[in-house]
Order: C-alpha cells, then structure tokens, then sequence
C-alpha cells in the first residue's frame, strides 16, 4: 500500500508525515468557555461532537435550577457522564444517585433514568457509542 506523504527537500532531517489515513487528534471544544459562555437558563443539549466521521456521540447537557429530564428507559447502549458544574439527582429504578461536580456516573444500557438539577442548576458531558443511523437496504 502507497501512502502520499508531504515532503519539502530543504536539506533537513525533518520527519516525513503522512497527509491521507485517519483523523488526526484535536481538540474540539473546551468546557471551561462552553460553560462560562452559557445563562443560568440555558437547557438541552448546548454542546455536540460535529466531527462526521466518528465513533462515539458526545454532548454536554444543561438543566437550569430545579429542571429535570423525566423518566426514561435508556437507549441500547452504554452512557457514561461526567459532571461539570451544578448538581442534582439521578433517579433509578431503585436508588437516588448524588450528581455533584466532578462525578463520573455509568448508565448501563436500556436502563431506567432521571436526572433532576439542584438549585445551581446541572451540566454535564455524555458520552456513548455512535447511535446507528438509519439506512435503506435491498432485499435479496
């Protein structure tokens, strides 16, 4: 397999790089401006992994004082979260879990959650697989 490389010839041991293959690592937001830019309002998910070619979804979701993300069952995947600022409750099937800054909660798949904001309101960043997209097949 061939691979393009970028090279210029000016005579130095400069390291020959790559210019096709995957992705190279970057940052793509930073939380400490997301959150300082937002009201204590704002509500939803404020923030998204927009590289198209990925596998993971990412999003930091804000609740204001008192908001909450009623009950639901899970999508068929694994969550993982991380709490930025605020706090506030997650409600499971049998227990309250304590959401404060810095906690790092796992959701397991299909699993019965709801997420209620203290009175400083609750962001966090929430991680998962991709979901699949939809697509149209042919029967054969």
């Amino acid at each position: 397999m061939s691979e393009d490389v970028e090279q210029e010839d000016d005579g130095s041991d400069e390291e020959i790089r790559p210019t096709t293959g995957p992705p190279l690592p970057r940052t793509v937001g930073h939380a400490g401006e997301l959150l300082a830019g937002l009201d204590g309002q704002a509500k939803g998910s404020v923030w998204q992994l927009d590289p198209a070619a990925r596998d993971l979804d990412a999003n930091v979701i804000a609740l204001p004082a008192g908001g909450s993300i009623e009950g639901h069952v899970g999508p068929d995947l694994d969550v993982l979260i991380h709490v930025l600022e605020g706090s506030g409750t997650l409600g499971t099937e049998s227990e309250a879990v304590g959401l404060d800054v810095g906690s790092i909660v796992w959701l397991p798949r299909r699993s019965w959650r709801r997420f209620e904001a203290g009175s400083q309101g609750l962001r966090y960043f929430s991680v998962h697989h991709r979901k699949p997209g939809l697509s149209i097949s042919m029967r054969g």
